[in-house]
């Protein structure tokens, strides 16, 4: 199977959704910025943001698979709630001179926008 194929499937239909563009471009946004940080936060700030950041496409994902409009707005509260994960690890990192102000504002804006789409997306999928 091609990837055109893979990506016509149902399955992938993920894919469509301005949610998972915008998370998907944040997550790998984050993993960038993480590059720079120090080695003695590898298996500490490092790694949690990049769990965090990276859970918030994941739950879109998983909660689109389930093809179930009350398991999909289940995981996407999940997913806001790792957003709200990725704020406050961000901010700690800015505090703690991790990422420049001017790269903080920036993540925070994309942060910012996928937030606002996730939760009108939320909304919308409320009373499934």
């Amino acid at each position: 199977m091609t990837s055109n194929k893979l990506e016509n499937n149902s399955l992938f239909g993920y894919k469509k959704l301005i949610a998972w563009q915008k998370a998907n471009e944040l997550a790998h946004k984050v993993y960038d910025l993480t590059l720079a940080f120090p080695r003695s936060e590898l298996f500490g700030i490092t790694s949690q943001l990049q769990r965090a950041v990276l859970s918030v496409p994941l739950n879109i994902v998983e909660g689109h698979a389930r093809n179930n409009k009350k398991e999909f707005h289940r995981f996407l509260a999940i997913s806001l709630g790792s957003l709200a994960e990725t704020e406050y690890l961000l901010e700690f990192a800015y505090e703690r001179k991790y990422i420049k102000e001017e790269t903080f504002k920036e993540i925070c804006l994309l942060r910012s926008e996928v937030g606002h789409i996730i939760w009108r997306l939320y909304i919308s999928q409320k009373g499934g």
